[in-house]
């Protein structure tokens, strides 16, 4: 059987690119502005309130995981927040990617590992729509397992500790987005596909792009009705049955091409349309330039890489 997610994170090809040990003394506050990185936070020891974007806080504690897809602003701070106005010292690098938060000689009570992924697709933020603006992840015993590794690992200074624990991330990243049951995760492939009526319909997309869908088989598929089952997907999934299904072909059409492995009018017609041009039209307008330029822009950017 298709799995939807397994597609989405494999054309993402998530790695972890950054990240590092902070140890904070209460109280404390800091925040940063990115351009899109993915965000993570694993809570080690203690708790945090993390800010995304200027939405409402959320509470992570002790085992806790959260991940951002895609993200341009966020703030942390301790359970027990600085007053208003009152100024936190900037972190002071300890040395091994380790960094101290409030006072220097206060006593520690939060630790965790936080820090930025990438994605290896070139596609990425077309990729990262379909996922969840948020996933916070609580009382998983699978991610609890991979989290006392990591803070196993993280404490101690042993041969390659940092590739472990760009390994152990990875899996973290992957297992966080695919876990559904006691995950709080926004609007999103993983919210869709923990509503049973809707991964129905969501495999039968993925497992068929080539099918004339329209909402009505969607709804089919679901066992709804076309106007619950539109109301219902564009609420738990954040956007419009055919919106998704057009995101995601123009995803496969990249891959594809990347791939130079078929021509147009055969890459037309594995991602569902009905002729090479029908696809240049709707690949144009979706992407900002027709397939066989994307194609040769492509070829000559790996070509680039091969030579360096």
């Amino acid at each position: 059987m298709v799995d939807p997610l397994a597609e989405v994170v494999t054309l993402l090809q998530p790695r972890a690119q950054f990240s590092k040990l902070v140890l904070g003394a209460s109280p404390w506050r800091i925040s940063r502005t990115d351009t899109g990185q993915p965000f993570y936070c694993v809570m080690l020891q203690g708790g945090c309130h993390v800010m995304i974007d200027g939405h409402e806080p959320i509470e992570l504690l002790s085992g806790d995981f959260a991940l951002v897809p895609s993200t341009y602003g966020v703030a942390l701070s301790s359970l027990e927040a600085p007053p208003s106005g009152v100024e936190t010292p900037p972190p002071t690098a300890l040395g091994n990617g380790e960094f101290r938060l409030g006072e220097l000689d206060g006593p520690i009570d939060v630790r965790m590992l936080v820090g930025h992924c990438s994605f290896g697709s070139p596609d990425a933020s077309l990729l990262v729509s379909l996922l969840p603006h948020l996933v916070h992840v609580r009382d998983e015993p699978r991610l609890t397992t991979l989290v006392q590794i990591i803070r196993e690992e993280s404490s101690e200074q042993r041969p390659a500790r940092e590739v472990v624990l760009a390994r152990l991330l990875e899996v973290l990243f992957i297992e966080a987005l695919r876990s559904t049951a006691g995950t709080n995760a926004s609007p999103g492939l993983v919210r869709g596909l923990a509503d049973s009526r809707l991964a129905a319909a969501i495999r039968g997309l993925h497992d068929r792009p080539m099918h004339a869908w329209t909402v009505a088989d969607l709804a089919k598929e679901a066992a709804l009705s076309r106007s619950t089952f539109f109301a219902r997907f564009s609420r738990v999934v954040g956007v419009a049955p055919m919106e998704y299904l057009l995101t995601w072909r123009m995803a496969l059409a990249k891959d594809l091409l990347r791939r130079n492995e078929n021509r147009i009018a055969e890459i037309a017609e594995r991602v569902g349309y009905s002729s090479a041009s029908t696809f240049s039209v709707a690949f144009t307008r979706h992407v900002g330039q027709p397939p066989t330029q994307y194609a040769r822009e492509q070829e000559a950017e790996a070509a680039s890489v091969v030579v360096q």
